[in-house]
């Protein structure tokens, strides 16, 4: 788990985990890089994929642990049809095979049993407020981070219905800040890319990446940027899962002196 020098008065680092459907596996090269090279993490915060990731590390699996897991999962594993369609506030698919999973795997824990801390980003649904979960079921917050509005059935939470984080804040370093981060390293996941042969919907595709990536502003608000070379690359093929955890590996490697770097400032 986390690099635990608690007491020397050290600042502290976060790694925020942004948003991107599959492309989350991205996730995994980053993190395998940072832990081999023993950089510290000592809060986590996550939105949309990047909770999935930052949930399975935070909530007690190894590296090991997550590489064994990670390849199996696909959108049939995940997803279930919502037969019953409420088209006021409902989605054509509910994720609660992806929250029994995490169940399975972690056990039923709480977010603040989390080691390190974890924050998970979501959109209140019916008003569309950014809403930090830092307590609660795991598991529950995870489904509601990934709940794409309209894709997915929104989650019940206290009174509110929530669902993708993405939508208000893709990247979360103000959600790592706010738990209590000096410092921190983003991993976006979410480069647009135009590609001229769709025309005006790849066009309209493109401007949709483009405001997704920078919804709250995470990319300006990191303190080291790290950025997979993933433009183009498909959101929903999970075939995918060796070439996304390379080019999530390579960009970590490129940004080690910068992330050194970082850390040599907490000292």
């Amino acid at each position: 788990m986390s690099v635990d020098v608690m007491g020397n008065g050290r600042k502290r680092i976060g790694l925020a985990m942004g948003g991107g459907s599959v492309r989350g596996v991205a996730h995994l090269g980053v993190l395998e890089v940072l832990l081999r090279e023993g950089i510290p993490i000592d809060y986590m915060a996550g939105t949309s994929a990047g909770s999935i990731l930052a949930a399975l590390y935070c909530g007690g699996l190894t590296l090991p642990e997550m590489f064994k897991y990670a390849p199996y999962v696909n959108w049939r594993r995940l997803t279930t049809p919502s037969f019953a369609l409420d088209f006021s506030g409902g989605g054509f698919f509910r994720l609660d095979k992806l929250a029994r999973w995490l169940v399975m795997l972690l056990g039923d824990i709480d977010l603040a049993e989390t080691d390190p801390p974890l924050a998970i980003v979501t959109m209140d649904a019916e008003t569309g407020e950014r809403v930090v979960l830092t307590e609660g079921p795991l598991a529950t917050a995870v489904q509601a981070s990934c709940s794409i509005p309209m894709m997915f059935k929104p989650v019940e939470w206290n009174g509110r219905l929530l669902s993708d984080g993405g939508l208000v804040d893709n990247l979360p370093v103000l959600a790592a800040r706010e738990i209590g981060a000096d410092y921190v390293i983003g991993v976006d996941i979410f480069q647009p890319i135009y590609t001229r042969g769709f025309g005006i919907l790849g066009r309209g595709f493109t401007a949709i990446e483009t405001l997704v990536q920078h919804a709250g502003g995470g990319l300006a608000l990191a303190d080291c940027l790290i950025m997979p070379n993933l433009a183009g690359k498909s959101y929903w093929r999970f075939s995918q899962f060796d070439s996304l955890y390379a080019l999530g590996c390579e960009a970590a490697e490129r940004c080690l002196p910068e992330v050194r770097s970082l850390v040599q400032k907490c000292k």
